[in-house]
């Protein structure tokens, strides 16, 4: 086992790595909770929860083959150096493991409560068939060498692409509605949160061992923070600058009425 030069950065290391596994297992309970009260998933866009439970479901397989199988962390130690610490956390895995769990509630919900006429559309069942029937072939190419680190790799890849794909339909759905009632802004700004503390706890372990090998050498958590901080970023600017509620704008209006003057009744 590599050990850690800094007890100070290896404290902040794991204080930052749970901040950003509360931070993104929460967000995910806001939009969970706003359907259940509505009993009603319209403006929920359908497409972005299927493309995200194959995003989380192979990033699962990832965090956990680093995380557990000696052979993957062997390979991934003559890959990059012997002295490098295994750059997937606890905390990793077990927000893998709650975000699959939880999408798959959302997804649940879809089929008990008011939809519209929203459907799956064939594009997004078309891109997961790939992703899943590419990570199949992969298995089978990976088996007879037993290329494991490559593997992984591979679902990796999967889930960096399904971040990239997935928050576009919800973006346009927003900019198609005009709106984005019925849609959590809770969850990205918990969202926003995790991907900085993921950062930030990457960094400790840099600071560290004095090299960025973690941020190359797990570039799927690399960009995925990357990807989601950047569509967050969008999805405030829709929620609060482009296209602010209805129900807002309209509670304000009655503030300023109830507390305008009242005019003196005149007499008769």
């Amino acid at each position: 086992m590599v050990s850690w030069k800094s007890h100070p950065l290896e404290i902040a290391y794991h204080i930052f790595g749970w901040i950003a596994f509360i931070s993104w297992s929460i967000s995910f309970y806001p939009q969970v909770i706003l359907n259940y009260r509505r009993k009603s998933v319209v403006g929920l866009n359908f497409n972005f929860l299927v493309l995200n439970l194959t995003k989380h479901s192979t990033y699962l397989i990832y965090n956990a083959s680093l995380f557990f199988s000696h052979a993957v962390q062997r390979q991934y130690r003559n890959k990059y150096g012997h002295g490098e610490i295994i750059p997937v956390a606890a905390n990793d895995v077990a927000f893998s493991i709650h975000a699959v769990l939880l999408t798959a509630i959302t997804l649940f919900q879809v089929f008990i409560y008011e939809r519209g006429d929203q459907k799956i559309s064939k594009t997004c069942i078309a891109l997961t068939s790939v992703a899943w029937v590419s990570a199949v072939v992969c298995f089978f190419i990976a088996l007879p060498h037993h290329s494991w680190l490559w593997l992984v790799s591979v679902f990796s890849v999967i889930q960096v692409v399904m971040t990239a794909i997935k928050y576009v339909p919800q973006a346009y759905m927003n900019f198609k509605r005009k709106s984005t009632q019925g849609w959590s802004i809770g969850n990205i700004l918990l969202d926003l949160l995790g991907g900085l503390m993921n950062y930030a706890q990457m960094s400790m372990q840099s600071l560290d061992q004095g090299s960025w090998v973690n941020f190359y050498g797990n570039i799927g958590k690399t960009l995925i923070s990357l990807l989601s901080i950047s569509f967050d970023l969008l999805f405030m600017c829709q929620h609060y600058l482009l296209y602010p509620s209805k129900i807002e704008k309209v509670s304000i209006k009655i503030d300023l009425a109830n507390t305008a003057p009242s005019q003196p009744s005149e007499n008769v």
